[in-house]
């Protein structure tokens, strides 16, 4: 496997809410496995910030929400395309290697049930000149790359561009139908009036719905402890080293505790997904990815009887 570039590892800028979590930051960079590319951790920070100014559009989130949000990216998908955006041969052969053949079949299955004729193949294909690129000799310059913030799957990510193209295709026939209507043909209804067709997976409510069930029954599963600092640091919206001070833990400790509990809680959700609801691994990693796309978990819906700034102490037990 490659190794990182030998070069020193630039610090984010004083301006960035990076600036504070350098530690994470080094983590996170290890876990996307960037160096495979060639990515060095100030390219792969780019990165980040491309996503932190994205979803933090109205100001710099507390160090507990950006660091909430940070371990929720799909890293290494963030990593593969920001590789792609500095123009890494590697990156690309994977990503073509690995994604033409995706992008075709989720093409042919959009364009199924249209009446436009798409060819599904070549809107597939249209979208690598533009994940590409390339502008006056310059690799990655323009490419559409630039718009994925890791906070879905990649493969989530190219469907819904996917699904925009053919939108855009079936508008553009669609005007092209009404100038014909001048021959006598029926003419088609102004674009204002058209009622544009979601291009969601049917099933969709249904897989979110199985993930909140399965995610409530997993979570009264785990050690209380394990609740515990669950609910200390997605409810209560304590940092690493309050609940370490409060538990009797290194901050390490506390966040390595954090992340097995993360793995726990998926691994037990994925089983009850199989067995309660019959689902396959491609359904469940559906789930998990439809789950992702808009925000990261609440956890304050799934403690109701919690409020942020409350002690166990002042808690009021049930009777």
């Amino acid at each position: 496997m490659p190794q990182p570039p030998q070069e020193k590892k630039p610090s984010p800028g004083s301006s960035s809410p990076l600036a504070a979590c350098e530690p994470l930051v080094a983590s996170l960079y290890s876990q996307s496995g960037a160096a495979r590319w060639g990515l060095s951790q100030s390219q792969f920070v780019c990165g980040l910030e491309r996503s932190l100014r994205k979803r933090f559009q109205d100001g710099a989130p507390s160090p507990s929400r950006l660091e909430e949000y940070l371990l929720t990216l799909h890293l290494e998908d963030l990593a593969l395309t920001t590789a792609c955006i500095e123009g890494s041969e590697a990156a690309w052969e994977y990503f073509v290697q690995e994604y033409r053949g995706y992008l075709r079949a989720a093409a042919g299955a959009i364009t199924k049930a249209s009446r436009y004729g798409a060819n599904p193949q070549e809107l597939a294909d249209s979208l690598f000149s533009d994940l590409f690129g390339l502008m006056d000799g310059k690799r990655g310059d323009r490419s559409l790359f630039r718009y994925f913030h890791g906070r879905s799957s990649l493969k989530t990510w190219l469907r819904t561009v996917l699904a925009q193209r053919h939108v855009d295709y079936i508008r553009s026939h669609r005007r092209m139908e009404s100038l014909d209507a001048e021959d006598g043909e029926k003419p088609a209804l102004p674009m204002e009036r058209v009622q544009q067709q979601p291009l969601q997976d049917p099933h969709r409510a249904h897989y979110l719905s199985c993930f909140s069930t399965a995610l409530r029954h997993c979570l009264k599963l785990l050690h209380p402890g394990d609740r515990e600092r669950l609910e200390l640091y997605y409810v209560r919206q304590m940092k690493l080293a309050e609940i370490g001070r409060q538990l009797g833990e290194h901050e390490s400790s506390v966040s390595r505790n954090l992340e097995r509990i993360r793995q726990e809680l998926r691994a037990l959700a994925e089983q009850h997904l199989r067995d309660a609801f019959s689902l396959s691994h491609a359904e469940i990693q559906q789930c998990f990815e439809y789950a992702a796309e808009d925000v990261p978990i609440d956890f304050r819906q799934l403690f109701p009887d919690a409020t942020p700034g409350t002690s166990h102490a002042n808690r009021k037990e049930p009777t």
